[in-house]
């Protein structure tokens, strides 16, 4: 010891706080963030594969459009519109096409709030297609076929 008093040692700071592993809070925040990241890309998913069905039914309907106007036959589109509307049907209700007859014809009457399928041109598709010759209107069956549809999609996606 040293007459003057005993020596003193400078205070010693601890170690800077590393960065690894981070704190809980910073845990909780990569869970939310991961989570938020997961739902929105389920979501666009969804909305993806619904454009896609949407377009593809649009196009089916233009191909049938197309095909009546290059060879028209009243008879063929009757068949063909009414498997695409059968097919779409199941979009509203999974046992929809197996509905015939008149029911089948509200069944189509419902998203349009009308009876232009039980009562106007799209009575047609009831037996239509079972027909030799046909007298209908055809520019006006695929327009109540799109508008139906158009429908339908938007319909869909309100629920989804």
């Amino acid at each position: 010891m040293k007459a003057d008093g005993p020596e003193l040692r400078d205070i010693h700071l601890p170690a800077d706080p590393s960065w690894w592993p981070p704190a809980p809070g910073w845990w909780l925040l990569l869970g939310i963030v991961l989570g938020l990241v997961a739902v929105a890309v389920v979501l666009l998913r969804r909305r993806q594969r619904r454009r896609r069905w949407q377009a593809r039914i649009l196009a089916e309907l233009d191909a049938i459009a197309a095909h009546q106007k290059s060879e028209p036959d009243a008879v063929r589109l009757a068949a063909e519109v009414s498997q695409l509307l059968r097919r779409a049907s199941r979009l509203l209700d999974a046992a929809a096409p197996a509905v015939h007859g008149e029911a089948w014809l509200r069944f189509l009457d419902k998203p349009l709030d009308g009876t232009d399928f039980s009562a106007g041109v799209g009575r047609v598709l009831l037996e239509g297609p079972y027909r030799r010759n046909l007298d209908t209107d055809a520019d006006a069956l695929l327009e109540l076929a799109r508008r139906w549809l158009e429908r339908v999609t938007a319909e869909r996606k309100e629920h989804v």
